[in-house]
């Protein structure tokens, strides 16, 4: 396997070819392998900081973190291509994610919807169920989050 490499930008930062990349890693997962039609492109992207996650030059995996003033961060939009799930990836970026998070939102609390399925991957890092199940484009979806840390 080639070295896996994490790289953070904002959206102004990433090329046609990235934000292609991107978009099409994330239909690859949510619309066409889950069966999902909704809209992808939600407008937040260009106000989010992308978390990519590469094999060599391949990306394998992202996720988007929206810090609104006043607001939670949002973590979101959290995959990982089909040929490199069960290899911890997800942790990865998610440890990174959450890194980043703490170094310039300490006080803040993250919160993000989890497909309920995967509740317990988030549970391993800290989130804790904030409301009951709910149908999101025919999957099972709960809301999360992770108390800001106490100083």
């Amino acid at each position: 396997m080639d070295e896996i490499a994490l790289r953070w930008s904002a959206f102004d930062e990433l090329s046609g070819r990235e934000v292609h990349d991107l978009l099409r890693l994330r239909m690859d997962v949510f619309v066409v392998e889950q069966a999902c039609a909704f809209a992808e492109i939600d407008g937040k992207d260009i106000d989010a900081l992308h978390l990519r996650q590469f094999s060599g030059e391949t990306l394998i995996g992202c996720l988007r973190v929206l810090s609104p003033e006043g607001e939670p961060v949002r973590i979101g939009r959290i995959v990982t291509a089909k040929d490199f799930r069960s290899q911890g990836l997800g942790h990865e970026m998610l440890v990174e994610a959450l890194r980043y998070v703490a170094d310039r939102f300490a006080e803040r609390e993250v919160v993000l919807s989890a497909q309920a399925q995967l509740q317990g991957f988030y549970a391993q890092h800290g989130f804790e169920p904030a409301s009951a199940p709910y149908d999101e484009d025919g999957i099972a979806h709960i809301d999360m989050k992770r108390p800001a840390p106490r100083h």
